[in-house]
């Protein structure tokens, strides 16, 4: 999964934006005054934070090895995502939505994910 695939369908949320609030390393989507997403800049495989469910956090934790804690956010509310392939591209788009709606308060429903 390549950077440019990543940040197209993460950008592709309504009302989506880039900016750089903490240096041209990490790219930070937001919603409003929001963030949803981080990636950093040049990292690869591609890192993906989002905000998630605490409880769907953990079980995701327990499950895959390329899901940790949130670099350098809140433990409880953010998991950073290192895009290997282990987590199918359609449940790293249903986490991407998750993280949106959490923000939003569209809904923040479990995404569906291939067992």
């Amino acid at each position: 999964m390549d950077h440019k695939t990543v940040e197209d369908y993460v950008l592709s949320m309504p009302n989506a934006r880039r900016e750089y609030p903490f240096g041209e390393e990490v790219a930070v989507y937001k919603v409003g005054d929001k963030m949803y997403a981080l990636i950093p800049e040049g990292k690869a495989p591609v890192r993906l934070s989002l905000k998630c469910d605490p409880q769907l956090s953990t079980l995701l934790r327990e499950k895959y090895e390329t899901v940790l804690e949130g670099y350098h956010l809140n433990k409880k509310h953010w998991n950073t995502i290192i895009l290997t392939g282990q987590l199918p591209w359609e449940d790293v788009q249903g986490l991407i939505r998750h993280s949106y709606d959490l923000v939003t308060k569209a809904g923040g429903e479990t995404p569906l994910f291939n067992e």
